[in-house]
């Protein structure tokens, strides 16, 4: 059974020093360092990789030892020797164990109800370094790291404003992960701030190892297909989010942010459409919403043709689709069924073999299978072109939580083509529509501006137009200043 820690915090060092060896037993990582200081016993308690030794020898067991050694003065303030810059007394044992468990010191003084924690913080880390799926033409190079102050330190980095606020938080029962909600405090809606620390606060989880449980536990609709909550591993991304009234959710261990309330269009913005013209900006998120109705559609409309609906294509097309499936002995589909499953296992081949052999396999699955299918009458050439189209066009998004939407809806549309032809398409667009027009996240529309018939709004949706157009922020997230430009 779980034994909950005890907050209160005894004068005698000895009671406190066995209670936390007790309570930490079986642990060899922890380290326990006793020192004598003018007649007055000192224990200090940490753990052995967490902690930084060069600042516990340099500012903290060598500035006693020395002051005891060349000093006769009476025992005094334990701060008066201390030359640690973060040096805090509690009066709550409990609250100083965790914070001992995240990498600082616990400092213990016989005779005092207190206990001192000295942030010592100094855990492996990987260096900041460029986002891997989130690359861009032009832009800022640096990403977020497992850190959580790292993250919030490329934030502020971007944003030097007073009103800019961090607020931590510690999530999981026993992970007790750190956590930041970053908002700028005159722009955003108070109402989003106070729905996202409730939704925090109501997580009752073991641990949280990654944003990705934050994601789920937190998301409006968890039956949805659609991604609720943008992620990012960019902070440029994060802070434009921020100016915009959105709120970030930043987790330790993982180098990718939250980002809340999210809409439809967020996940078809990239950071080059604001870096680049407005031109060049347009023109590519057009690609993008294109792009969608082919890596949804296109099998199906492949089925749909070959099925019910050949007239509807010229005679020379439909012509030619028969002569390449005419040694083809399935249905159309079950053709679609094997290319589409086959993709997917190279996918997940490539995803989960070591970086040193993924292109091997790429080559493989997609060169010699494919020709292989072809020439053994597995598949026609057609099919091997709508797959390979609709693999390109589902990578163009610059989000990939969409990837595995585009996947349900497509194959929902794939069984609908068959049975139906082109009005099962149409039956599945049509659900899918009603569906994103009863989502929502954190109280936004999860369709606006489309359902909101907000005008403004529409200058940085499908078209983007030029900076000096776009006064105003989103008036979607109904924010407390409603201007970015004067």
């Amino acid at each position: 059974m779980k034994e909950v820690i005890r907050k209160y915090i005894s004068k005698n060092l000895d009671d406190n020093f066995n209670y936390i060896k007790k309570l930490m037993q079986d642990n060899s990582d922890i380290v326990y360092r006793d020192i004598n200081f003018k007649g007055t016993k000192l224990t200090l308690i940490y753990i052995d990789g967490m902690a930084s030794k060069d600042l516990l020898n340099n500012y903290i067991i060598e500035p006693l030892v020395k002051f005891d050694k060349n000093n006769e003065s009476e025992f005094q303030d334990i701060e008066s020797f201390i030359t640690a810059s973060d040096f805090k007394a509690f009066n709550d044992l409990e609250v100083a164990i965790n914070m001992m468990l995240s990498g600082d010191t616990i400092l213990l003084v016989d005779g005092k109800e207190e206990v001192n924690v000295i942030a010592t913080r100094s855990w492996p880390n990987r260096g900041v370094s460029e986002p891997r799926g989130e690359s861009g033409l032009r832009g800022p190079l640096d990403g977020f790291t497992e850190t959580v102050r790292f993250n919030t330190a490329l934030i502020r980095r971007r944003i030097r404003d007073t009103r800019l606020v961090v607020k931590s938080k510690s999530i999981g029962v026993r992970s007790k992960t750190d956590c930041a909600i970053m908002y700028i405090d005159d722009i955003v809606n108070p109402d989003i701030v106070t729905e996202v620390n409730k939704r925090l606060d109501d997580i009752h989880i073991d641990a949280i190892l990654d944003s990705g449980y934050i994601e789920q536990l937190i998301e409006d609709n968890k039956f949805s297909i659609f991604p609720q909550i943008q992620s990012t591993e960019r902070p440029d991304v994060v802070a434009g989010a921020l100016y915009e009234g959105r709120v970030a959710i930043i987790i330790d261990n993982s180098p990718y942010a939250l980002i809340v309330p999210t809409i439809f269009a967020n996940f078809f913005q990239s950071a080059d459409d604001y870096y680049l013209s407005f031109l060049q900006g347009m023109y590519s998120r057009v690609l993008r919403y294109l792009s969608v109705f082919l890596t949804t559609m296109l099998p199906a409309l492949y089925i749909s043709i070959t099925t019910y609906n050949s007239s509807i294509i010229p005679s020379k097309l439909a012509y030619s689709i028969a002569q390449a499936r005419a040694t083809v002995p399935f249905p159309s589909l079950v053709e679609t069924l094997i290319m589409e499953i086959s993709l997917q296992l190279v996918v997940e081949a490539i995803l989960r073999t070591p970086k040193i052999i993924s292109s091997t396999i790429g080559i493989v699955g997609g060169l010699i299978i494919g020709q292989a299918a072809v020439t053994a009458g597995i598949v026609s050439p057609f099919m091997i072109i709508i797959i390979s189209i609709t693999t390109l066009t589902s990578l163009t998004t610059p989000n990939i939580s969409l990837n595995t939407t585009y996947r349900y809806i497509r194959l929902a549309m794939i069984f609908a083509s068959y049975f139906m032809g082109l009005y099962g398409i149409l039956v599945v667009f049509i659900v899918v529509l009603l569906h994103l027009s009863n989502l929502k996240s954190f109280g936004v529309s999860y369709l606006a501006p489309l359902n909101t018939f907000r005008t403004n709004d529409f200058k940085d949706y499908i078209f983007r137009t030029p900076l000096h157009k776009m006064r105003k922020r989103p008036e979607i997230m109904n924010t407390l200043d409603k201007y970015r430009q004067k």
